[in-house]
């Protein structure tokens, strides 16, 4: 009984959080140049028109004529001063911010990454800080810098984003936006100089801005916006009521690539249905602290953070007998979706190697858990 009551004041307290809590709204696009920044800058001067408190915390413009045209007599907080490398460099000023207390700040470049010496690491950090001073934002992001995807975008394009934001942070805005452009559209603004400057336009149409990889990343996008829209209506149109009331299961091995790749799959199937979900690593005895190679443990270290930051559980348990620990994991916490790696990968192999793999199924089967081989 008394742990009701702290529930109920717990949720309660939750509550009130998110009524202070600042809105937050997201522009998306394929990749630079499609129009988030424009777009946030027309949004604040409609909003300015209209009396609303509203201030420019960060823009990056590129020096883009437009963009530059746009900004102009809207209020501007001074941007922070910070020295690096004997340089002298600027960030978005979050005290700044907090102090002045606009209804809505804008806030551009959403991955970047700050500058050494700053209080948060990553501009994303920044912005859930003046969320919660109560604050709105607009920001944007482009889909290469979504973390869950990152594989993909790679796939796609040969280029590993090194900028990423948490799935998570996607999933707190308020309102998501696509800024679309058909690929005809953009590489028209890159050969006109809109995006890029003069020197940069033929290794752009070389690499990234090819037009079979602008309709894939294009397709990406409008899944992502898709996918956000769904879980909206899902969450509020139903009330709370999710469709499906999913629990995932990541089973990973110490296998870096295959590893990575089924938690960030796991977190897109975990996003989509608004879900709780879990990583589970089964140490093996070969697999022991004292046996286990070095780059093994560094592996695991830094998918245990990768998952941390997509917003699972981690469930590290000790047994010879995986396809068991599986089963157990599962009847412990009401999984209802187990996701893992190809059949020729090491822990696909560990579980067919044991006698208890039809027992695994078996049980899969009782309790209406869905196994997924991840390609």
């Amino acid at each position: 009984m008394e742990g009701n009551k702290e529930n109920n004041v717990q949720h309660f307290l939750n509550l009130i959080k998110k009524s202070r809590r600042g809105k937050f709204k997201i522009y998306i696009g394929m990749s630079a140049g499609v129009g988030k920044t424009y777009r946030m800058l027309q949004e604040a001067r409609s909003l300015l028109r209209n009396g609303i408190d509203v201030k420019i915390g960060y823009i990056e413009t590129h020096n883009r004529k437009e963009t530059h045209e746009l900004l102009e007599g809207l209020p501007v907080v001074p941007r922070r001063k910070l020295f690096y490398k004997g340089k002298e460099l600027d960030e978005l000023d979050v005290q700044a911010v907090i102090a002045l207390r606009p209804e809505v700040v804008v806030v551009d470049e959403l991955a970047h990454t700050n500058i050494e010496g700053s209080k948060n690491e990553k501009r994303w950090q920044d912005v859930m800080e003046i969320l919660e001073a109560g604050i709105n934002v607009i920001s944007a992001v482009n889909i290469q810098h979504i973390e869950s995807l990152n594989e993909e975008i790679k796939r796609i394009t040969g280029v590993e984003v090194k900028e990423r934001i948490p799935d998570s942070v996607l999933a707190q805005a308020d309102e998501v936006v696509n800024i679309d452009l058909t690929a005809d559209e953009l590489i028209t603004r890159l050969k006109e100089g809109k995006i890029y400057t003069q020197e940069k336009i033929a290794t752009a149409l070389n690499n990234f801005f090819k037009n079979d990889h602008i309709l894939q990343l294009r397709e990406l996008a409008l899944k992502e916006v898709a996918s956000q829209v769904e879980r909206k209506v899902e969450t509020e149109v139903t009330r709370g009521q999710a469709l499906k009331h999913e629990k995932f299961l990541a089973c990973i091995s110490s296998n870096e690539h295959t590893a990575k790749t089924v938690i960030r799959i796991t977190a897109r199937l975990a996003n989509y249905y608004h879900s709780k979900w879990y990583v589970l690593y089964v140490q093996t005895p070969p697999e022991h602290p004292d046996k286990i190679a070095l780059d093994k443990q560094r592996h695991l270290i830094n998918n245990f953070k990768l998952a941390t930051e997509l917003g699972a559980e981690i469930i590290k348990v000790e047994s010879g007998h995986v396809a068991k620990a599986i089963i157990e994991q599962c009847e412990q916490r009401n999984i209802t979706t187990i996701c893992i790696g190809k059949p020729h990968l090491s822990l696909m192999k560990v579980i067919l190697a044991t006698n208890v793999f039809n027992e695994l199924l078996r049980k899969l089967s009782l309790n209406d858990i869905d196994l997924v081989i991840l390609s």
